[in-house]
């Protein structure tokens, strides 16, 4: 069952609500500050957050950008009391249609391999894997000692 969600982009008043929600649903890292990924998606026309309401609470969101090629999504988030709704569908394709806005083809989705659960979620969307490697390099000091 798919209920509706008021989807729009972030505001101000609006950033601690989805930070707490990020956090309830066991995506905030200790090397990843939420805030600054916040501030940083806001500060450019290339990406944004976009929230999904329902009766004045936030319960869904996602952070979607893109890079003048492809698009791409973080913090993919549903309230866990809303879970198994449509909502992720909702949240995801709301992205997807902010990445069309804008003229972006295709938007790439970056999970860990034994996350079975979030793959199947997003195969069930519509996306397909694709065999690519995966590297990163640090442009500055490595927070930690994570793989992130």
């Amino acid at each position: 069952m798919t209920h509706s969600l008021h989807i729009a982009v972030i505001e101000d008043s609006d950033i601690d609500q989805v930070v707490d929600l990020w956090q309830r649903c066991g995506l905030v890292v200790p090397w990843n500050d939420p805030h600054k990924d916040i501030a940083f998606a806001r500060a450019t026309p290339n990406s944004d957050v976009l929230i999904g309401r329902r009766d004045n609470r936030i319960i869904a969101a996602v952070l979607v950008g893109h890079d003048g090629h492809r698009g791409n999504v973080y913090y993919v988030s549903v309230d866990p009391d809303h879970q198994g709704h449509g909502l992720g569908r909702a949240i995801m394709d709301a992205a997807a249609d902010w990445l069309r806005q804008r003229g972006v083809w295709k938007l790439n989705i970056m999970v860990r391999g034994t996350n079975r659960k979030v793959i199947s979620f997003y195969e069930r969307w519509g996306a397909e894997q694709e065999d690519r490697a995966v590297l990163s390099y640090w442009l500055t000091p490595r927070p930690d000692s994570s793989s992130e």
